[in-house]
């Protein structure tokens, strides 16, 4: 019922992507998502090239099915990572933080969609004139890195502008947020947050916990006048950046704050002076769940909507 052109161009059985979270999504989450019938994706974050070809090869003994590497372009290592996975032949690569323009073409050449974050109409056209196969349009409701446009707003307008297929991020959890994507003319939808708080992911436990335990307005959005602002969970953390910001700190004594906070947080467990980023969907979350379960609530939900709401509106 769900079959889109993503489905098509990623050999997936369902048009959902699980966000490359940096010390998140790790082998284990992006094989459970790839087995349960999306497309899983391993963060590059800030891990060397051979730690990323360590995780591809250990995804490849999880899964037979297409999974993805996030790229982030500002790693320092990110020429030698794109080695990496046109060298183990990866099914899709993401990219976030950048322009992915000089590497689309070798990309391409060994077989690999590239599929780029963007977070305006502009960088969409370009992303398409680059070459690229897809995009993900990700509104400022997501956690992480974000951009100052809503997914509500920025999903269709690039929907309009270009003709690739486009996937909306930011807010969705659940077969609701699924649905309006496809309403609003996005032909897939990306997850983080969601697959944070499944039983595959090895984030910290801690991590979890804060996620049951949030709220809807328990995210705040930090680093603006560093250039890269994050949305995270409020802790002490947040709370002293906000604090600087307001004081008048320097970009560069923010970013000192900020440097190791988020491995502090997702590997060590430290939540209150560790970076949690979160979407603000987080207070919808109250359990914790199988990739699998997940799937199939949203998918299944998503039918039964679809079938309420014709029989409620005489279709």
């Amino acid at each position: 019922m769900f079959k889109t052109r993503i489905c098509e161009l990623c050999g997936i059985e369902y048009p959902i992507f699980q966000g490359g979270m940096a010390w998140v999504s790790d082998y284990n989450l992006a094989s459970a998502v790839s087995e349960a019938g999306g497309l899983g994706i391993i963060a590059a974050g800030h891990l060397t090239p051979d730690e990323v070809r360590e995780q591809i090869k250990k995804a490849k003994e999880r899964t037979s099915k297409p999974f993805g590497v996030n790229i982030m372009l500002m790693s320092p290592w990110v020429d030698e990572i794109m080695k990496v996975v046109i060298e183990e032949k990866v099914a899709v690569v993401t990219t976030g933080a950048g322009n992915p323009g000089k590497y689309v073409k070798s990309l391409k050449e060994a077989g690999i969609k590239v599929i780029p974050v963007v977070a305006s109409v502009a960088l969409a056209r370009r992303m398409e004139r680059e070459g690229v196969d897809a995009v993900i349009a990700e509104g400022m409701e997501s956690g992480g890195h974000i951009g100052d446009i809503t997914t509500m707003a920025i999903v269709p307008q690039v929907v309009d502008a270009v003709k690739i297929p486009v996937i909306a991020a930011g807010g969705i959890a659940d077969a609701r947020g699924f649905l309006a994507a496809l309403m609003l003319g996005a032909e897939g939808v990306q997850m983080g947050t969601r697959f944070a708080l499944s039983k595959e992911c090895t984030v910290h436990p801690n991590w979890k916990k804060l996620y049951i335990k949030a709220k809807d307005r328990d995210t705040v959005v930090t680093g603006k006048i560093t250039g890269h602002p994050v949305r995270v969970i409020k802790n002490k953390l947040a709370r002293k950046y906000e604090e600087m910001e307001e004081g008048g700190a320097s970009a560069e004594e923010l970013e000192k704050l900020g440097v190791g906070a988020l491995k502090k947080a997702a590997i060590e467990g430290d939540v209150e002076w560790g970076s949690v980023m979160a979407g603000q969907i987080v207070g919808m979350l109250r359990e914790e769940k199988s990739v699998r379960e997940i799937m199939e609530e949203i998918i299944e939900g998503a039918k039964r909507l679809l079938s309420s709401h014709c029989q409620r509106f005489g279709g």
